[in-house]
């Protein structure tokens, strides 16, 4: 496995990370066994990096993550390096109920965070959506305190725009900036990598399979839990989903003219941007299987010419997706795309 360094000030991790929400939260059942089977499979490949956040199943994603190191060879635990998310609020029924970032809530979402998942430090930590009410410098100013203090190594970003990164960059040192970034969700090419290549940020490439919609595997009359945040999706629902789903089959013509998949088609391509826009981008692959995890580590050794990145980006253009990638009550809380 391939590594890089999270920009300028960050730590070196592989060149694939595991993102493990969905082991937890919001794409339907999972089956912990496997999930912690998962985790171990994807240490043993050389992935060494792992994303959570405090609020995946009100902390279970945490204590899942916490589960799998603490019975992973301590070889492959010691390898681990965790990038946790803070500050969404949730209320007992699960209901979401807007984002803090004031210093004290930093401090205190950070305290539980470091007991779930049973670790003295996390490796990058970062807000998942702005608070509106705090501004982001008082926000990474404490996420700051903390690195003096040892409880956090690193600096992260999620979901901001250009000059929220500047900002923050401003305050303290940013290693990685944790976006939406796939074929079908590529906005963050306009301001935002070109941003972050200027400030020697990185970019986490979360939704590379745009939640399933793009992996080849996402039938067209599957039915959805309520609780499964597709089933409220945008790009999920009615017209949306078979004009998608029409762009995933003309993917899978490339993919196979490659003798690829089209899970690996896209990963692939989402690997081959870093070069191409001169920066490090490592994309979080969301697999709750050791199956699933084994086709996405195989677009590792997949290589793209220019040709093949043509015939991918014919097949699925720019801005080409129906609907957009959060319901609107979602979007407007993201500052990436105000």
């Amino acid at each position: 496995m391939d590594t890089h360094r999270l920009g300028t000030t960050g730590p070196q991790v592989s060149a694939l990370g595991l993102g493990c929400m969905g082991m937890s939260a919001l794409y339907g059942e999972a089956d912990r066994t496997e999930s912690v089977a998962t985790v171990h499979a994807a240490l043993e490949a050389g992935v060494t990096l792992l994303d959570t956040g405090d609020f995946y199943a009100m902390g279970h994603n945490e204590m899942l993550v916490g589960e799998a190191l603490r019975t992973a060879p301590a070889a492959r635990r010691e390898q681990a390096l965790l990038s946790v998310k803070f500050g969404a609020l949730r209320d007992p029924d699960g209901n979401w109920a807007g984002y803090d970032g004031r210093p004290a809530a930093v401090k205190n979402f950070a305290a539980y965070s470091l007991q779930r998942l049973g670790v003295d430090h996390i490796d990058v930590y970062r807000i998942a959506r702005v608070d509106p009410d705090v501004p982001i410098e008082e926000t990474v100013g404490a996420i700051a305190e903390l690195v003096e203090k040892g409880h956090v190594r690193h600096i992260g970003l999620s979901e901001v725009g250009a000059d929220t990164i500047r900002r923050a960059a401003a305050t303290a040192p940013i290693s990685d900036l944790q976006i939406e970034y796939s074929l079908v969700s590529r906005g963050v090419e306009d301001r935002i990598l070109p941003t972050t290549r200027e400030l020697g940020i990185a970019v986490t490439a979360y939704g590379v399979l745009s939640r399933g919609l793009i992996s080849g595997h996402f039938a067209r009359d599957r039915k959805l839990a309520a609780h499964d945040f597709r089933a409220h999706s945008p790009r999920f629902q009615g017209e949306n989903l078979q004009h998608n789903l029409d762009l995933v089959e003309a993917l899978r013509k490339v993919a196979e003219g490659k003798g690829v998949t089209v899970a690996q088609a896209a990963i692939a391509w989402v690997l081959s941007q870093g070069p191409r826009h001169d920066t490090v981008i490592v994309p979080l692959i969301g697999a709750r299987t050791r199956e699933r995890l084994a086709e996405a580590l195989g677009a590792t050794a997949v290589t793209l010419e220019e040709a093949d990145l043509t015939a991918i980006e014919e097949a699925v253009p720019a801005d080409a997706a129906a609907g957009a990638r959060y319901p609107e009550a979602q979007m407007a809380h993201l500052d990436s795309e105000h």
